[in-house]
């Protein structure tokens, strides 16, 4: 009996024993399933208030944040960056699943959510801080852009050409709370209702 005993002893021991570094699944975790994939896109467009909810709203994207970057001043402020001496853009940093929405389809909205042929404005907001610009995560998002970027120049679509700016992501810093999801916060404000709320409209974006 005890030799019967140590050798279930063992033979339940075994699958232990063959993999001794393999990590306990977290509860509630399915040891078989590995979580999905996730990407970053960095876009400046103008006023961030006036694109976040059209990325916000793509199946896919499961955070948009926006803030400041590709500036010279760490940690600046929305006052620092209004004034144009911080070298920084409005933009968004989109975290989003690449199964489910590719960034050349991000690249595509991007094209349409703005005027990509206006050197550092968009409409009434005036200063580098309001250009047009996509900053890449990798050499893939890098050709991606570039060749999106030739495509929409050969297009017909723009009347001039396109002066958006494609440059190596850099520091990216959100921007205060209160900016944060300013559509869905504001939607009455004059500013929403005359700027923002067209431009979901044109887009055929529903104004949730």
């Amino acid at each position: 009996m005890k030799l019967l005993t140590a050798i279930l002893a063992l033979l339940a021991a075994a699958p232990a024993l063959a993999q001794p570094n393999a990590p306990a699944p977290r509860p509630g975790e399915d040891a078989m399933t590995a979580p999905a994939p996730t990407e970053t896109a960095t876009f400046a467009a103008g006023c961030f208030w006036c694109i976040e909810e059209i990325f916000r709203q793509q199946p896919g994207v499961f955070k948009v944040t926006s803030g400041y970057t590709g500036g010279t001043v760490p940690d600046p402020t929305y006052a620092q960056v209004c004034d144009g001496d911080t070298g920084h853009a409005e933009a968004l940093r989109i975290e989003f699943d690449p199964q489910k929405i590719s960034f050349e389809k991000l690249l595509a909205l991007f094209w349409k959510a703005h005027d990509p042929t206006q050197l550092n404005r968009q409409g009434a907001d005036v200063g580098t801080q309001y250009r047009s610009a996509i900053f890449t995560h990798s050499d893939g998002q890098l050709a991606a852009a570039q060749t999106s970027r030739d495509a929409e120049n050969k297009s017909g679509r723009h009347a001039r050409p396109i002066v958006t700016e494609i440059a190596p992501a850099g520091k990216f810093y959100p921007a205060e709370d209160y900016h944060q999801g300013y559509y869905r916060n504001n939607r009455n404000a004059p500013y929403c209702r005359f700027v923002i709320q067209p431009k979901l409209k044109k887009l055929g974006l529903e104004d949730e």
